[in-house]
């Protein structure tokens, strides 16, 4: 079981990175032949870039569905990205031919892909009691605290000292 984080924190990267978001559809659940071939692409691709860091993925999560099946998957570039998606000796190369061709064949299963840039200080985030999950299996972690107290002083919008909303519980400021 991985640790809970019982801590305020919040995650950092330094640098420019690449959230993207790839996921599949079951649009038939009765076409489980032409679904489940699709559904056991991934877990190739996650591996093999598991198995080589240098490629650059950072992290990933799984957000499994009924219908929906998803991964988010951080980046340390778009080059990074682009590069495993056309390396065709690698998994996904390979995978999206032949998945390209069975979506031309039926409509039982859907793909679907995201991609975002994201630059130094345009993001925030948050956890409490929680494992590292999604940026902050990526990232750094550090305590929220000072600056990076609320959400407007992680973007740097504010010193992280302003006052919170009426009704709105600020569990930093209660243990203050």
């Amino acid at each position: 079981m991985t640790k809970i984080i019982s801590e305020r924190m919040t995650a950092e990267l330094g640098e420019e990175f690449v959230v993207f978001r790839i996921g599949m559809r079951i649009n038939s659940l009765w076409k489980l032949h032409q679904w489940l071939p699709v559904f056991r692409a991934m877990p190739r691709m996650l591996d093999e870039l598991d198995a080589d860091s240098e490629r650059g993925l950072l992290a990933w999560d799984l957000k499994p569905g009924f219908r929906v099946q998803e991964v988010v998957q951080y980046w340390r570039s778009f080059e990074d990205l682009r590069e495993y998606a056309l390396d065709g000796d690698a998994e996904h190369a390979p995978a999206m031919r032949w998945a390209n061709e069975l979506l031309d064949e039926t409509d039982a299963v859907g793909i679907w892909h995201e991609t975002y840039v994201i630059s130094s200080g345009e993001y925030e985030t948050v956890y409490e009691n929680t494992p590292p999950i999604g940026l902050a299996k990526a990232g750094e972690l550090r305590p929220a605290t000072d600056q990076r107290r609320t959400a407007a002083g992680r973007l740097g919008v504010t010193k992280g000292g302003e006052i919170e909303a009426d009704g709105v519980r600020s569990a930093a400021a209660e243990r203050s």
